[in-house]
Protein backbone atom coordinates (compact mmCIF):
# COMPACT_ATOMS: atom_id res chain seq x y z
CA UNK A 1 0.00 0.00 0.00
CA UNK A 2 1.16 3.59 -0.68
CA UNK A 3 2.08 5.33 2.41
CA UNK A 4 -0.30 8.07 4.23
CA UNK A 5 0.70 12.02 3.70
CA UNK A 6 -0.59 15.45 5.06
CA UNK A 7 -0.55 18.01 3.16
CA UNK A 8 -1.02 21.42 4.43
CA UNK A 9 -2.14 24.41 1.75
CA UNK A 10 -2.33 28.25 1.78
CA UNK A 11 -5.78 27.13 0.63
CA UNK A 12 -7.70 24.35 -0.87
CA UNK A 13 -10.91 24.73 -3.10
CA UNK A 14 -13.46 22.07 -2.16
CA UNK A 15 -17.21 22.08 -3.25
CA UNK A 16 -17.64 25.40 -3.69
CA UNK A 17 -15.82 26.86 -0.67
CA UNK A 18 -11.75 28.13 -0.58
CA UNK A 19 -11.11 26.81 2.98
CA UNK A 20 -8.03 28.27 4.72
CA UNK A 21 -7.48 25.52 7.55
CA UNK A 22 -7.92 22.34 5.79
CA UNK A 23 -5.58 19.45 5.32
CA UNK A 24 -5.35 16.84 2.59
CA UNK A 25 -4.74 13.58 3.56
CA UNK A 26 -4.00 11.54 0.56
CA UNK A 27 -4.25 7.18 1.61
CA UNK A 28 -4.91 4.57 -0.30
CA UNK A 29 -3.69 6.32 -3.51
CA UNK A 30 -6.96 9.02 -2.89
CA UNK A 31 -7.32 12.28 -1.30
CA UNK A 32 -9.17 13.56 2.12
CA UNK A 33 -10.01 16.62 3.18
CA UNK A 34 -10.13 16.62 6.75
CA UNK A 35 -10.43 19.72 9.28
CA UNK A 36 -7.17 19.18 11.56
CA UNK A 37 -3.68 17.25 11.54
CA UNK A 38 -4.14 14.25 13.58
CA UNK A 39 -1.87 14.22 16.43
CA UNK A 40 1.78 13.30 15.95
CA UNK A 41 1.48 13.41 12.34
CA UNK A 42 3.71 16.07 10.21
CA UNK A 43 2.18 17.46 6.85
CA UNK A 44 4.11 19.19 4.06
CA UNK A 45 3.16 23.12 3.78
CA UNK A 46 2.29 23.98 0.70
CA UNK A 47 2.09 27.52 -0.36
CA UNK A 48 -0.38 28.54 -2.77
CA UNK A 49 -4.08 26.26 -2.97
CA UNK A 50 -5.28 23.55 -3.99
CA UNK A 51 -8.51 22.68 -6.03
CA UNK A 52 -10.31 19.84 -8.20
CA UNK A 53 -9.25 19.89 -12.27
CA UNK A 54 -10.96 22.60 -13.90
CA UNK A 55 -14.36 21.52 -15.96
CA UNK A 56 -14.95 22.98 -19.55
CA UNK A 57 -18.36 22.64 -21.32
CA UNK A 58 -17.46 23.87 -24.66
CA UNK A 59 -14.63 22.76 -26.13
CA UNK A 60 -14.68 22.21 -30.05
CA UNK A 61 -10.55 20.82 -30.23
CA UNK A 62 -7.37 20.91 -29.09
CA UNK A 63 -3.36 19.53 -29.52
CA UNK A 64 -4.40 20.37 -33.58
CA UNK A 65 -7.60 18.70 -33.52
CA UNK A 66 -10.93 19.66 -34.28
CA UNK A 67 -14.04 17.60 -32.98
CA UNK A 68 -16.20 18.53 -36.57
CA UNK A 69 -13.17 17.06 -38.14
CA UNK A 70 -12.16 14.17 -36.68
CA UNK A 71 -15.27 12.86 -34.99
CA UNK A 72 -13.75 9.45 -33.59
CA UNK A 73 -12.48 8.20 -30.12
CA UNK A 74 -8.53 9.35 -31.36
CA UNK A 75 -9.79 12.64 -32.01
CA UNK A 76 -11.58 12.78 -28.45
CA UNK A 77 -8.03 11.41 -26.67
CA UNK A 78 -6.33 13.68 -28.14
CA UNK A 79 -8.45 16.92 -27.23
CA UNK A 80 -8.79 15.40 -23.88
CA UNK A 81 -4.95 14.96 -23.92
CA UNK A 82 -4.27 18.48 -25.01
CA UNK A 83 -6.35 20.36 -22.42
CA UNK A 84 -5.35 18.14 -19.32
CA UNK A 85 -1.64 19.90 -19.61
CA UNK A 86 -3.36 23.12 -19.26
CA UNK A 87 -5.50 22.04 -16.09
CA UNK A 88 -8.76 21.21 -17.78
CA UNK A 89 -9.52 17.40 -16.28
CA UNK A 90 -12.37 17.22 -17.52
CA UNK A 91 -14.66 18.90 -20.85
CA UNK A 92 -17.54 18.33 -23.24
CA UNK A 93 -16.64 17.59 -26.67
CA UNK A 94 -17.88 20.12 -28.86
CA UNK A 95 -19.20 19.49 -32.68
CA UNK A 96 -20.42 22.32 -34.36
CA UNK A 97 -23.12 23.06 -36.74
CA UNK A 98 -22.45 20.48 -39.94
CA UNK A 99 -23.82 17.53 -41.85
CA UNK A 100 -25.85 15.24 -40.38
CA UNK A 101 -23.56 12.53 -40.93
CA UNK A 102 -20.71 14.29 -39.08
CA UNK A 103 -22.94 14.95 -35.87
CA UNK A 104 -23.86 11.11 -35.72
CA UNK A 105 -20.21 10.21 -36.03
CA UNK A 106 -19.26 12.41 -33.30
CA UNK A 107 -22.18 11.23 -31.33
CA UNK A 108 -20.99 7.30 -32.62
CA UNK A 109 -17.44 8.40 -31.45
CA UNK A 110 -18.74 9.51 -27.54
CA UNK A 111 -20.55 6.36 -27.25
CA UNK A 112 -17.54 3.92 -28.03
CA UNK A 113 -15.83 6.34 -25.29
CA UNK A 114 -17.75 6.26 -22.94
CA UNK A 115 -16.26 5.66 -19.58
CA UNK A 116 -12.76 7.46 -20.77
CA UNK A 117 -11.33 9.75 -17.65
CA UNK A 118 -12.40 13.53 -18.11
CA UNK A 119 -15.11 12.96 -21.03
CA UNK A 120 -18.58 14.25 -19.91
CA UNK A 121 -20.69 13.63 -22.75
CA UNK A 122 -21.51 15.42 -25.83
CA UNK A 123 -21.91 19.49 -26.22
CA UNK A 124 -24.09 19.86 -29.78
CA UNK A 125 -24.06 23.28 -30.61
CA UNK A 126 -26.10 23.63 -33.76
CA UNK A 127 -27.30 22.97 -36.70
CA UNK A 128 -30.90 24.46 -35.18
CA UNK A 129 -29.93 28.08 -35.26
CA UNK A 130 -30.84 31.60 -36.74
CA UNK A 131 -28.62 32.16 -39.62
CA UNK A 132 -28.10 35.53 -38.89
CA UNK A 133 -26.42 35.10 -35.83
CA UNK A 134 -24.45 31.86 -36.64
CA UNK A 135 -21.04 33.71 -36.34
CA UNK A 136 -18.63 31.14 -37.90
CA UNK A 137 -21.00 27.90 -38.75
CA UNK A 138 -21.68 27.27 -42.03
CA UNK A 139 -25.27 28.38 -43.24
CA UNK A 140 -25.51 25.51 -45.64
CA UNK A 141 -25.69 22.58 -42.77
CA UNK A 142 -28.36 25.03 -40.11
CA UNK A 143 -32.00 23.45 -39.86
CA UNK A 144 -34.78 23.74 -37.79
CA UNK A 145 -34.78 20.70 -34.82
CA UNK A 146 -36.01 17.67 -36.32
CA UNK A 147 -36.83 13.96 -36.05
CA UNK A 148 -32.94 12.96 -36.68
CA UNK A 149 -31.67 15.26 -33.77
CA UNK A 150 -34.19 14.06 -31.38
CA UNK A 151 -33.51 10.29 -32.20
CA UNK A 152 -29.98 10.76 -31.63
CA UNK A 153 -30.05 12.65 -28.64
CA UNK A 154 -32.63 9.68 -27.34
CA UNK A 155 -30.10 7.28 -28.14
CA UNK A 156 -26.80 8.96 -26.84
CA UNK A 157 -29.54 9.37 -23.43
CA UNK A 158 -30.67 5.79 -23.32
CA UNK A 159 -27.05 4.74 -22.70
CA UNK A 160 -26.78 7.36 -19.67
CA UNK A 161 -24.45 10.25 -21.40
CA UNK A 162 -25.51 13.86 -20.83
CA UNK A 163 -26.24 15.97 -23.77
CA UNK A 164 -25.89 19.37 -24.42
CA UNK A 165 -27.81 20.89 -27.29
CA UNK A 166 -27.24 24.38 -28.10
CA UNK A 167 -30.42 25.88 -30.28
CA UNK A 168 -32.55 29.09 -31.22
CA UNK A 169 -35.68 29.31 -29.79
CA UNK A 170 -36.97 30.15 -33.67
CA UNK A 171 -35.63 26.81 -34.96
CA UNK A 172 -37.32 25.23 -32.51
CA UNK A 173 -40.85 24.70 -31.35
CA UNK A 174 -41.48 24.71 -27.10
CA UNK A 175 -43.11 21.56 -27.46
CA UNK A 176 -39.83 20.12 -29.16
CA UNK A 177 -37.50 22.02 -26.54
CA UNK A 178 -40.16 19.99 -24.06
CA UNK A 179 -39.61 16.28 -25.44
CA UNK A 180 -35.68 16.87 -25.11
CA UNK A 181 -35.42 18.20 -21.82
CA UNK A 182 -37.91 15.26 -21.06
CA UNK A 183 -35.22 12.51 -22.27
CA UNK A 184 -32.74 14.84 -19.64
CA UNK A 185 -30.92 16.73 -22.44
CA UNK A 186 -29.81 20.20 -21.07
CA UNK A 187 -31.15 22.66 -23.81
CA UNK A 188 -29.26 25.72 -23.77
CA UNK A 189 -29.88 28.69 -25.85
CA UNK A 190 -27.88 30.68 -28.30
CA UNK A 191 -26.68 31.78 -31.96
CA UNK A 192 -30.11 32.98 -32.04
CA UNK A 193 -31.91 36.64 -32.77
CA UNK A 194 -35.21 35.63 -30.28
CA UNK A 195 -36.76 38.38 -28.37
CA UNK A 196 -37.37 38.41 -24.82
CA UNK A 197 -40.81 36.52 -24.98
CA UNK A 198 -39.35 34.06 -27.52
CA UNK A 199 -36.04 33.41 -24.69
CA UNK A 200 -39.01 33.04 -21.99
CA UNK A 201 -40.73 30.26 -23.91
CA UNK A 202 -38.02 28.30 -24.71
CA UNK A 203 -37.11 28.54 -20.43
CA UNK A 204 -40.49 27.87 -20.11
CA UNK A 205 -40.50 24.39 -22.09
CA UNK A 206 -37.55 23.38 -20.72
CA UNK A 207 -34.35 25.20 -21.49
CA UNK A 208 -32.13 25.97 -18.55
CA UNK A 209 -28.56 26.97 -19.97
CA UNK A 210 -27.43 29.96 -22.23
CA UNK A 211 -24.14 29.21 -24.98
CA UNK A 212 -21.46 32.13 -24.28
CA UNK A 213 -23.43 35.25 -23.06
CA UNK A 214 -23.44 38.17 -25.61
CA UNK A 215 -22.18 36.15 -28.57
CA UNK A 216 -23.90 35.29 -31.41
CA UNK A 217 -27.31 36.58 -29.58
CA UNK A 218 -29.69 39.07 -29.84
CA UNK A 219 -28.45 42.46 -27.77
CA UNK A 220 -30.10 43.99 -24.97
CA UNK A 221 -31.57 47.00 -25.56
CA UNK A 222 -33.58 49.46 -24.17
CA UNK A 223 -36.80 48.90 -25.22
CA UNK A 224 -35.97 45.73 -26.28
CA UNK A 225 -34.27 42.99 -24.04
CA UNK A 226 -33.61 40.20 -26.38
CA UNK A 227 -31.91 36.94 -25.40
CA UNK A 228 -29.19 38.99 -23.43
CA UNK A 229 -31.54 40.33 -21.25
CA UNK A 230 -33.67 37.72 -20.64
CA UNK A 231 -30.79 35.53 -19.70
CA UNK A 232 -29.55 38.06 -16.92
CA UNK A 233 -32.80 38.06 -15.63
CA UNK A 234 -34.02 34.81 -15.68
CA UNK A 235 -32.89 31.82 -13.31
CA UNK A 236 -30.83 29.73 -15.77
CA UNK A 237 -27.23 28.80 -15.63
CA UNK A 238 -25.26 30.89 -18.23
CA UNK A 239 -22.05 30.20 -20.37
CA UNK A 240 -19.61 33.00 -20.85
CA UNK A 241 -15.94 33.48 -22.62
CA UNK A 242 -13.33 35.12 -20.45
CA UNK A 243 -10.62 36.02 -22.88
CA UNK A 244 -10.54 39.38 -23.49
CA UNK A 245 -11.73 39.73 -27.19
CA UNK A 246 -15.16 37.81 -27.40
CA UNK A 247 -16.62 39.97 -24.48
CA UNK A 248 -15.50 43.15 -22.15
CA UNK A 249 -13.93 42.38 -18.69
CA UNK A 250 -16.81 45.43 -18.07
CA UNK A 251 -19.19 43.34 -19.59
CA UNK A 252 -18.13 40.20 -17.72
CA UNK A 253 -18.49 41.48 -14.61
CA UNK A 254 -21.74 43.26 -15.12
CA UNK A 255 -23.14 40.12 -16.04
CA UNK A 256 -22.03 38.30 -13.04
CA UNK A 257 -23.32 40.98 -10.49
CA UNK A 258 -26.39 41.52 -12.45
CA UNK A 259 -26.92 37.59 -12.39
CA UNK A 260 -25.35 36.22 -9.60
CA UNK A 261 -22.00 33.71 -9.72
CA UNK A 262 -23.61 31.07 -8.46
CA UNK A 263 -25.62 30.78 -12.02
CA UNK A 264 -22.48 31.73 -14.09
CA UNK A 265 -20.21 29.37 -15.50
CA UNK A 266 -16.87 29.67 -17.68
CA UNK A 267 -16.34 28.24 -21.24
CA UNK A 268 -13.91 28.16 -23.57
CA UNK A 269 -14.98 27.69 -26.65
CA UNK A 270 -11.26 26.67 -27.47
CA UNK A 271 -10.19 25.49 -30.81
CA UNK A 272 -7.27 23.28 -32.54
CA UNK A 273 -4.94 26.22 -32.18
CA UNK A 274 -4.85 25.44 -28.05
CA UNK A 275 -2.14 23.26 -27.64
CA UNK A 276 -1.92 22.73 -31.61
CA UNK A 277 -0.70 25.03 -34.86
CA UNK A 278 -1.99 28.48 -34.99
CA UNK A 279 -4.09 27.57 -37.97
CA UNK A 280 -6.50 24.90 -38.98
CA UNK A 281 -9.46 24.20 -41.64
CA UNK A 282 -12.96 24.66 -40.89
CA UNK A 283 -15.41 23.86 -43.88
CA UNK A 284 -12.68 23.96 -46.14
CA UNK A 285 -11.08 27.74 -45.19
CA UNK A 286 -8.19 28.50 -43.15
CA UNK A 287 -8.88 29.87 -39.31
CA UNK A 288 -5.76 31.64 -37.76
CA UNK A 289 -4.79 33.13 -34.85
CA UNK A 290 -4.71 37.00 -34.85
CA UNK A 291 -2.47 39.19 -31.49
CA UNK A 292 -3.69 42.33 -30.70
CA UNK A 293 -3.60 44.36 -27.88
CA UNK A 294 -6.76 42.84 -26.54
CA UNK A 295 -5.12 39.39 -26.54
CA UNK A 296 -4.85 36.14 -29.15
CA UNK A 297 -7.81 35.52 -31.30
CA UNK A 298 -8.88 33.17 -33.83
CA UNK A 299 -10.44 34.68 -37.27
CA UNK A 300 -11.88 33.59 -40.48
CA UNK A 301 -10.90 34.71 -43.63
CA UNK A 302 -13.79 37.48 -43.45
CA UNK A 303 -11.99 38.36 -40.38
CA UNK A 304 -14.96 37.00 -38.08
CA UNK A 305 -14.23 35.51 -34.72
CA UNK A 306 -14.23 31.79 -35.29
CA UNK A 307 -13.95 30.33 -31.83
CA UNK A 308 -11.31 30.94 -29.15
CA UNK A 309 -7.74 30.42 -28.66
CA UNK A 310 -7.85 30.54 -24.88
CA UNK A 311 -7.75 27.40 -21.69
CA UNK A 312 -10.41 27.16 -18.87
CA UNK A 313 -6.66 28.07 -16.76
CA UNK A 314 -6.14 31.53 -18.49
CA UNK A 315 -10.04 32.29 -18.44
CA UNK A 316 -10.27 32.23 -14.49
CA UNK A 317 -6.87 33.75 -13.91
CA UNK A 318 -8.59 36.68 -16.07
CA UNK A 319 -11.37 36.52 -14.08
CA UNK A 320 -9.40 37.38 -10.89
CA UNK A 321 -7.05 39.57 -12.24
CA UNK A 322 -9.18 41.73 -14.98
CA UNK A 323 -12.66 41.45 -13.92
CA UNK A 324 -11.85 41.21 -10.18
CA UNK A 325 -13.71 38.61 -8.73
CA UNK A 326 -11.78 36.66 -5.48
CA UNK A 327 -10.27 33.19 -5.93
CA UNK A 328 -13.00 31.09 -4.60
CA UNK A 329 -15.84 33.05 -7.49
CA UNK A 330 -13.51 32.32 -10.08
CA UNK A 331 -13.13 28.88 -9.10
CA UNK A 332 -16.93 28.14 -8.29
CA UNK A 333 -17.27 29.04 -11.99
CA UNK A 334 -14.70 27.48 -13.71
CA UNK A 335 -15.58 23.94 -11.46
CA UNK A 336 -18.56 23.61 -8.92
CA UNK A 337 -21.03 25.19 -11.49
CA UNK A 338 -20.06 23.92 -14.46
CA UNK A 339 -19.71 19.79 -12.69
CA UNK A 340 -23.44 20.50 -10.82
CA UNK A 341 -24.79 21.63 -14.82
CA UNK A 342 -23.27 18.43 -16.31
CA UNK A 343 -24.62 16.02 -13.24
CA UNK A 344 -20.60 15.30 -12.54
CA UNK A 345 -20.95 17.24 -8.81
CA UNK A 346 -18.25 14.17 -7.51
CA UNK A 347 -15.69 16.49 -9.73
CA UNK A 348 -16.53 19.44 -7.49
CA UNK A 349 -15.25 17.97 -4.50
CA UNK A 350 -11.73 16.81 -3.57
CA UNK A 351 -12.72 13.65 -1.17
CA UNK A 352 -12.22 10.84 -3.42
CA UNK A 353 -9.56 12.06 -6.42
CA UNK A 354 -6.43 10.77 -7.16
CA UNK A 355 -3.66 13.21 -6.23
CA UNK A 356 -2.96 13.34 -10.32
CA UNK A 357 -6.23 15.10 -10.82
CA UNK A 358 -5.89 18.06 -8.22
CA UNK A 359 -4.26 21.30 -9.32
CA UNK A 360 -1.66 23.55 -7.28
CA UNK A 361 -2.11 27.03 -7.59
CA UNK A 362 0.49 29.76 -6.98
CA UNK A 363 -0.38 33.22 -7.25
CA UNK A 364 -1.07 34.76 -10.71
CA UNK A 365 0.60 31.58 -12.29
CA UNK A 366 -0.89 29.51 -14.37
CA UNK A 367 -1.91 26.08 -12.52
CA UNK A 368 0.51 22.74 -12.09
CA UNK A 369 -0.82 19.35 -11.52
CA UNK A 370 -0.36 18.82 -7.44
CA UNK A 371 1.92 15.38 -8.35
CA UNK A 372 4.48 17.46 -10.83
CA UNK A 373 4.74 20.50 -8.20
CA UNK A 374 6.19 18.68 -5.05
CA UNK A 375 9.00 16.47 -4.59
CA UNK A 376 7.26 13.49 -3.50
CA UNK A 377 7.38 9.73 -5.46
CA UNK A 378 4.28 10.13 -6.80
CA UNK A 379 4.26 6.95 -8.51
CA UNK A 380 3.07 5.04 -5.77
CA UNK A 381 -0.44 7.08 -5.88
CA UNK A 382 -1.15 5.83 -10.07
CA UNK A 383 -4.48 4.92 -10.28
Amino acid sequence: MPPDIFLQPDGVFDNGRLLSDAVLYVTGGRVRVIDTLPNGAKAQKITGLVSPGLIDLQVNGGGGVLFNTSPTPEGIAAILDAHRIFGTTALLPTVITDAPEVTEAAAEAVLSTWGKPGLLGIHIEGPHINTTKRGTHSARFIRPLDARTIRLAQRLRNAEIPVLLTLAPEAATVDGIAELTSMGVIVSLGHSNATAAETEAALAGGARNFTHLFNAMSPMEGRAPGMVGAAILSRADIGIICDGVHVSDEMVRLAIDAHGVERMHLVSDAMPTVGGAPAFMLYGSEIRVEFGPDGARLVNAQGSLAGAHTTMADSMLRLVGKVLLSMEQALKMAITNPARIIGAEDLGRIDGQAPQELLWWEGSNPPRSLTSGLALDWSVFAP
